[in-house]
């Protein structure tokens, strides 16, 4: 089973969206909302978190992600809400499920 945390830039429900190949929390869920990037993914790390999505495209140039054993997942979309992202969560399990063991950053363009 994947372990995913979804970032506060998502929207909660999105949660349960996800199969059941896959257990999913949210930031403030795990009560990290205050954590800053860094502090983050290093607390996720410690819970066993295996992958972080977000929508915040510039988090790869803001931390070095080689230091942390977890994969980001960037959603590049029109927008953030439920109503739009609930859809294709078929697509990110898929493309999850594809990812390579060295790979640090998948970008899923949901814009088409």
């Amino acid at each position: 089973m994947t372990k995913i945390l979804l970032d506060e830039n998502l929207p909660r429900p999105l949660m349960r969206d996800f199969s059941a190949g896959f257990e999913v929390s949210t930031v403030p869920d795990e009560g990290w909302a205050t954590k800053k990037n860094g502090e983050l993914l290093a607390a996720m790390t410690a819970a066993g978190f295996e992958v972080l999505i977000t929508a915040d495209k510039n988090l790869r140039f803001q931390q070095n992600l080689d230091k942390y054993p977890v994969k980001v997942v960037v959603l590049r979309t029109f927008d953030n809400r439920y109503k739009t992202l609930k859809s294709h969560v078929p697509r990110i399990e898929k493309e999850l499920k594809g990812i390579g063991a060295d790979d640090k950053i998948l970008e899923i363009d949901l814009r088409t």
